[in-house]
């Protein structure tokens, strides 16, 4: 009976189970004194040499029977039978069974019913999809329900294809999206897939790889098992075992998805046992994290008594939801091999489990070398939960919750329907309904929408699929050496609870393999890319295969595996690493940074040394050399040049509209007003000059009015440009975002590029006119010939702003402010250090020289 899968048929009749049922029947256990509801169970053992630990299943058939037959609330005066059958896991000996069933003896008459007396009403079958689907098309012809527990549907369309199909198995599509909500709550990308390869096992691999996808998560493989039939032809095929073997050993995939029904789940015990075999050694743990699917289930017959199970140490399953019910234990305690009439099963797995034999035993000479040997005879005395979980545990499995959800389900509908028809024959005096009144298609509008609490309190109905309307729980497999494990419930995937609460996991509770150290298990094709680099795949390899890139200058990277790096916002900048954004400073150029505070004294000192060279002028009005070349002009040219200096002020700071209006227009206009004193005095040098030769008509121009015609001629041009510029596009605060990374620049705006230039084209023409003529008559005879000191002052001044252009261009922020503050400061010293200092060397330091004696001699 090796690996056997179990199907179970429900039937309903109006006397007990018949003394020649099939072979393995059970029938007899339960009593009758009334008219009874006949149910049958096909049950799939396989060979009789081995003991299925499924054999469970066929007990949970007999408490749930039992426990309704006990329960007075439920069928009154009707009792609950059975049948079990045995399809040998052959879809033919399982149509042949389900033809029986439908003969109503154990002849097969097709389309008759030989035993009028059996009315058969619903069957519970089975675990294996195929076989399920193998029965429902023969019981959808009846229209008898069928309630199967495979976990996966087949790949045919039930709903519409098998109308009287019911399944006791939560929709696979929840434990597709609970798989997946696992392997993304533990950030494992890298995994592969066992199936079987068969269509069940093709489409199983294709959904999971399809959803995977979507989610991000990389199969590495899908590795197809063959199926049962195959498999035992390759037992001696090492090297195929060889091969299999060594790979899913030597991969590195640490995460493994197992479609785990018959064919796979043997499969995957041949590899661990021959492997173990080929190598020499015991089965040593390879380090995987294991994912079954519902089907799964530690069952090792005689054959595999060796295998070490810590290979799935920390594995996970996905189950059936499923309650303990306390008096099933109770129960299983109770069973003796001698006990149960008509149970032929009980002493084939007595013996199969405790590795003894009975004296009458059929089976103790079999020669089959997947017994062991044995010499012990059994005494009956042995305890069933002495057995370690391998063979049989004392609590309900999934499947066998299933099975005992089935029983309860149709005996609920069986009695809403049958109390119903009590009270209609009531209603309408007649008599009351008996079992023969049922009839099979009459049980599908109660099971398509009753729900009833079982004996646990769980809520038991159909949903629109026919298909149980619960989840998955999610449990965690710790083993032991000596064969033993615990189921350890650590989540669940309940399609009812409310949004954002359907996946539960509960991490602490979780068990790792030991190769882990009960740390979380990495799976990833390659090493994260940490923050401040981004992904980048790799050709030819699947999309969870990349190489890590860092960010390129002005983006950056938050998170571990970002497919892209992104810029901060404008008010952030990437910080070295580029994984975060930092605040960005404001630049300008402020009064209390150094370079502030050094410009701010430069401008000060100069244009206090202005108003010193001014007092000294002043009080010296009336000495020659201060009177030469207009000292109005002087007087004005010392005060416009100490409001240069102070000007320079202006630019510091951070920009507010009041200073972005003045800052240009003021440099402008007081630059230009001491470039046209400059002008209006070398034009006084030269209109000197030339009055003096005989009949000159130049004289009547010499004097204040040329002077005062030049100054205010020049600046009122200047005032002109500057007023149109203030009144058309006005210069404002403004940022540059863009300038520097780090910083945000906090200027001034001009509003209009071309008024600038024309300010600053026109104070150059200004200048260029003064040097010019400047130097055309530096050479002049003169007493004190003031045009060589204009010409040199010129020059400084020209050369200070043809550099400051260049250098202007070149900078950003508040260095660039500083360039044209330091530019400004220069000219203006240049222009008071040419032209005043060598008259304050006479003035101060030489009295002596300033007379008009002196000045004569010198002429």
């Amino acid at each position: 009976m090796a690996n056997a899968q179990n199907s179970a048929i429900l039937l309903i009749g109006a006397n007990s189970v018949q003394p020649d049922s099939p072979p393995h029947s059970l029938a007899g256990i339960v009593s009758f004194s009334a008219p009874c509801i006949l149910m049958v169970l096909h049950f799939s053992v396989g060979s009789k040499t081995s003991v299925p630990k499924n054999y469970q299943h066929v007990l949970s058939l007999v408490f749930a029977v039992k426990e309704i037959n006990e329960n007075p609330k439920i069928l009154t005066n009707i009792s609950l039978g059975f049948h079990i059958y045995d399809s040998f896991t052959d879809a033919r000996v399982t149509q042949q069974n389900t033809l029986k069933l439908l003969s109503g003896s154990k002849r097969m008459v097709p389309n008759f019913n030989c035993d009028q007396q059996s009315n058969l009403i619903a069957v519970i079958g089975g675990l294996d999809p195929d076989f399920s689907v193998q029965m429902a098309t023969l019981l959808d012809l009846y229209k008898i329900p069928q309630i199967a527990y495979c976990a996966f549907a087949p790949v045919i369309n039930i709903k519409t294809q098998l109308p009287s199909f019911y399944r006791m198995v939560p929709n696979e599509a929840y434990q597709f999206k609970g798989i997946t909500q696992l392997l993304l709550h533990f950030q494992w990308k890298w995994v592969g897939i066992v199936t079987a390869d068969d269509e069940v096992g093709e489409t199983f691999g294709q959904t999971l790889m399809k959803m995977l996808y979507q989610q991000g998560i990389c199969t590495a493989f899908h590795e197809k098992t063959p199926v049962m039939s195959h498999t035992f032809q390759m037992v001696n095929s090492y090297e195929f075992i060889r091969i299999k073997a060594k790979f899913i050993n030597n991969s590195n995939v640490k995460v493994l998805v197992v479609y785990a029904e018959l064919h796979t789940r043997a499969w995957l015990i041949l590899y661990f046992y021959i492997h173990s075999f080929l190598e020499g050694i015991p089965v040593m743990p390879i380090g995987k994290v294991w994912i079954m699917t519902a089907q799964w289930d530690f069952s090792l017959e005689s054959m595999q008594r060796n295998i070490d199970i810590q290979v799935f140490d920390g594995a996970f399953s996905f189950a059936i939801h499923s309650n303990e019910v306390p008096e099933f234990s109770k129960f299983l305690q109770c069973l003796h091999p001698n006990s149960e009439k008509g149970d032929d099963f009980i002493r084939l797995f007595w013996e199969k489990a405790f590795g003894c034999f009975f004296s009458d035993s059929q089976i103790s000479e079999s020669n089959d070398f997947l017994i062991s040997d044995s010499n012990d005879h059994c005494t009956g005395q042995e305890k069933l939960d002495q057995l370690p979980g391998l063979m049989f545990e004392m609590s309900m499995t999934g499947q066998s919750y299933s099975i005992y959800n089935a029983v309860h389900a149709t005996a609920h509908a069986l009695h809403k329907m049958h109390t119903f028809r009590s009270r209609l024959g009531t209603m309408m005096d007649r008599v009351r309904f008996g079992p023969a009144d049922f009839h099979a298609w009459q049980l599908h509008p109660t099971l398509r929408s009753f729900s009833f609490n079982n004996s646990i309190g769980d809520t038991v109905f159909f949903d629109e699929n026919r298909e149980l309307g619960a989840g998955f729980d999610i449990t965690n497999w710790v083993t032991f050496p000596n064969q033993s494990f615990l189921r350890v419930k650590v989540g669940r995937m309940d399609p009812q609870a409310l949004p954002g609460q359907e996946f539960i996991i509960n991490g602490e509770a979780i068990t790792w393999h030991s190769m882990f150290n009960q740390a979380l298990p990495i799976a990833i094709c390659n090493d994260n890319c940490y923050p401040g680099n981004s992904r980048k795949k790799k050709e030819g390899e699947p999309f969870c295969c990349y190489d890590c890139i860092p960010c390129p200058d002005g983006k950056i990277s938050d998170r571990k595996d970002a497919d892209d790096c992104f810029k901060c916002p404008e008010h952030q900048f990437p910080n070295r690493n580029k994984d975060q954004c930092l605040p960005r400073s404001l630049n300008f150029l402020s009064f209390q940074e150094p370079l502030g505070i050094t410009l701010t004294v430069l401008a000060l000192f100069f244009s206090l040394l202005t108003a010193l060279v001014l007092g000294v002028f002043i009080k010296n009005k009336d000495t020659p050399i201060v009177k030469a070349n207009n000292r109005d002009l002087t007087y004005s040219l010392l005060l416009t040049l100490s409001l240069c200096f102070l000007c320079s002020l202006l630019f510091m700071g951070q920009p507010q509209r009041a200073t972005c209006y003045l800052r240009q227009t003021a440099f402008g206009l007081i630059f230009s007003v001491a470039v046209s004193c400059v002008l209006a005095k070398t034009f006084t040098v030269v209109l000197a000059f030339m009055a003096t030769k005989p009949g000159s008509r130049m004289r009547k121009w010499v004097g204040k009015k040329i002077a005062i015609s030049v100054l205010s001629g020049c600046s009122l041009i200047q005032v002109a440009i500057c007023a149109v510029w203030l009144c058309t596009a006005p210069p404002f605060p403004d940022v540059d975002m863009h300038s520097l990374a780090q910083e945000i620049i906090v200027e001034c705006n001009e509003g209009s590029v071309l008024m600038l230039l024309c300010v600053l084209g026109y104070l150059g023409f200004l200048a260029l006119v003064s040097f010019t003529v400047a130097f055309q008559v530096r050479k002049l005879p003169d007493s004190f010939n003031e045009a060589k000191f204009i010409t040199f002052s010129m020059l400084v001044f020209c050369s200070v702003w043809l550099s400051f252009i260049p250098a202007y261009l070149s900078t950003k922020g508040k260095s660039m402010v500083a360039v044209e503050i330091f530019s400004i400061l220069a000219s203006s010293a240049g222009l008071l250090g040419c032209i005043f200092s060598p008259k304050c060397y006479i003035i101060i330091l030489r009295p002596d020289l300033n007379s008009k004696d002196q000045l004569m001699k010198r002429k």
